[in-house]
């Protein structure tokens, strides 16, 4: 098959031909039709995270089940799915618990092994993290869900429980932090959008953002929401960005860092004096369990939520690899898709 692979740490990836994978025992091999380009998959490139090498990214995905293991017993070939970026294995004590999307023993495409910038890619545990596509809902669609909607969907939803009429503020408007806006809006929220670019801030505005600040105008925040905002969002992961989220809160206002605090530099400082003084809750959020997508669908379904209107390019494999190495200086708003049949 054809496949996007990167040889060492920050070296030029490109599309080349490697084996077809195999399903595992327990898992499907899957047809990629659609597979997002996320800023994760750069970190993983950029040595942020540990990968064996070479290496396939690609973790937001879905497509048409092409293989099934023998003690896979929900699934069969043909079928249309997603899945979530964490794989968990459905045997622990936090599986069997409901929150296998903190599983001591996930996989996770694109980073514990190869990933979906590839024609086909083999996921684990197929009965415990598939997900079925309603008809209604295109590959694309449920590619962008994978990461980084549904990690904005559980940050607000789930972590933050995010109440009508409270004021979120996102910082960071790429693809997590556009999710976050338009879930944020859906919920009844009143939602600030940051970033450092103003296309980004203008895609945010049109799907839901009450205002728009460039990275430098933070401080108006308070003055804004009358004292600070009831949650913040760190969509991009930096020490710079996490420290601005807290100070926008108000007093015992939740922050919720969604994006990566990779120990660039040395390990992330955080504003622990604020977050102490003011009683602000802290909280990690770590993608969505397949296990609680129905809702989410179901708001798809009911048109409340368009994640689609988030992709604002489709790319084939060779742009993707072409793509990677400037990820993260990338200003296009919204999300990139990779077609692997392009």
């Amino acid at each position: 098959m054809r496949a996007v692979v990167f040889d060492a740490v920050r070296s030029q990836p490109e599309v080349r031909e490697v084996a077809d994978p195999v399903a595992p025992p327990g898992g499907v091999v899957l047809r990629v039709m659609a597979s997002g380009l996320c800023r994760s998959d750069w970190h993983a490139w950029a040595g942020h995270e540990e990968v064996a090498l070479p290496h396939v990214p690609g973790h937001e995905l879905a497509g048409v089940v092409a293989a099934v293991g023998p003690q896979v017993r929900r699934w069969s070939v043909g079928d249309r799915v997603t899945v979530p970026f964490v794989c968990a294995c459905g045997r622990c004590e936090w599986c069997r618990g409901g929150q296998a999307q903190v599983c001591p023993d996930q996989q996770q495409p694109g980073f514990t092994h190869w990933g979906s910038f590839a024609e086909r890619v083999a996921l684990h545990a197929a009965d415990t993290n598939l997900v079925a596509l309603p008809q209604s809902v295109d590959f694309a669609t449920a590619a962008a869900l994978g990461c980084r909607f549904a990690t904005a969907y559980r940050a607000l939803a789930g972590r933050a429980r995010v109440r009508p009429g409270e004021w979120v503020t996102v910082i960071g408007a790429g693809g997590v932090g556009l999710s976050a806006v338009m879930i944020g809006y859906a919920l009844g929220a009143r939602v600030i959008a940051v970033d450092r670019h103003p296309e980004a801030l203008a895609a945010a505005s049109a799907v839901g953002a009450e205002h728009t600040l460039l990275a430098g105008d933070v401080a108006a925040i308070p003055e804004l929401t009358g004292g600070g905002g009831h949650v913040s969002v760190d969509a991009v992961g930096s020490e710079q960005t996490c420290a601005a989220a807290i100070h926008s809160l108000r007093r015992r206002g939740r922050h919720v860092q969604v994006g990566l605090l990779p120990p660039v530099g040395g390990h992330p400082r955080v504003p622990m004096d604020r977050v102490i003084g003011w009683e602000l809750d802290v909280l990690g959020s770590h993608g969505m369990a397949a296990a609680d997508y129905p809702e989410m669908l179901a708001l798809i379904g009911q048109g409340r939520l368009e994640p689609q209107r988030l992709i604002e390019r489709t790319v084939g494999l060779a742009e993707a690899a072409a793509l990677l190495p400037g990820f993260d200086r990338a200003t296009v708003a919204g999300m990139t898709m990779v077609d692997p049949s392009r």
